[in-house]
């Protein structure tokens, strides 16, 4: 099967240069609507789901396969050689900014720079590295996703979110995760939470911009700190906007960012 189909990727606008929009967990790509029409009329923008996610295709999708996030970054990669791609502008949300890094390492020639929005190369705090949660935490968050996925994903979604001005935002990302088999919501949830991606940071040689919000409660400050000092080519910008998904609640903010460094 084609990785095009498989990724369900689409393509927008015509410009020499392209960008590729990776989504975080539970989203898919629609969630960088309000962000690609400020780029579209000088990029190429590439938009895709991850196996698993939004309109991909499920049947590609194995617990198996799909363990480790190393299995993510082949398809990215696959889509870039696919579509003959050469040094991308990677914008990459959440645990997909992490993705985009391992790709990166692996396949330096396919990307120019990268954006990474609420980056976290590890979520449990070790010894003097925070990364915002105790494996106790996650494994008490691991445990009520499997037992009541819509439970979890009510009480996360405004917490992820976190703008209570806005509850339309909390909404369509609640929607969003009951839109994503729970199977596959939980292998995902593990191998994101549980991950620790901390030893690759200083393998990327690409630019990197670190877009850091502010309140945080999935990404604190702590975290995009620790990657700014470890990644040799990192640029840390910290935003105004407040929660884990700023292109959604911020945009604005988001794309004079992103032009800022590209």
């Amino acid at each position: 099967m084609s990785v095009l189909k498989k990724n369900n990727v689409r393509i927008l606008g015509d410009g020499p240069k392209t960008m590729v929009f990776a989504h975080g967990y539970g989203c898919d790509q629609n969630v960088w609507r309000f962000i690609t029409p400020a780029f579209s009329s000088q990029y190429r923008i590439v938009l895709f789901d991850h196996v698993g996610a939004g309109n991909s295709d499920l049947v590609q999708y194995s617990t198996r396969q799909y363990s480790s996030l190393q299995a993510y970054a082949s398809d990215l990669l696959e889509i870039l050689e696919e579509l003959g791609i050469e040094l991308a502008i990677y914008i990459g949300h959440s645990v997909s900014a992490m993705i985009g890094i391992l790709a990166a390492i692996r396949a330096p020639e396919r990307f120019d720079r990268l954006v990474l929005v609420g980056p976290s190369p590890c979520y449990i705090n070790d010894g003097d590295y925070t990364g915002g949660f105790t494996r106790a935490d996650i494994d008490e968050l691991l445990e009520v996703l499997s037992a009541n996925y819509l439970g979890w994903s009510s009480s996360m979604a405004p917490l992820i979110m976190n703008q209570p001005g806005q509850p339309e935002l909390a909404d369509e990302l609640y929607n969003s995760f009951c839109r994503t088999d729970p199977q596959i919501a939980r292998q995902f949830a593990r191998v994101t939470f549980l991950g620790d991606n901390r030893a690759d940071l200083r393998l990327l040689t690409r630019p990197a911009l670190i877009l850091q919000c502010s309140d945080d409660a999935i990404a604190p400050v702590a975290v995009g700190n620790y990657m700014h000092r470890q990644m040799p080519q990192s640029t840390l910008m910290r935003m105004e906007a407040a929660g884990h998904c700023p292109h959604m609640s911020a945009p604005q903010e988001t794309i004079a960012a992103i032009r800022s460094f590209i």
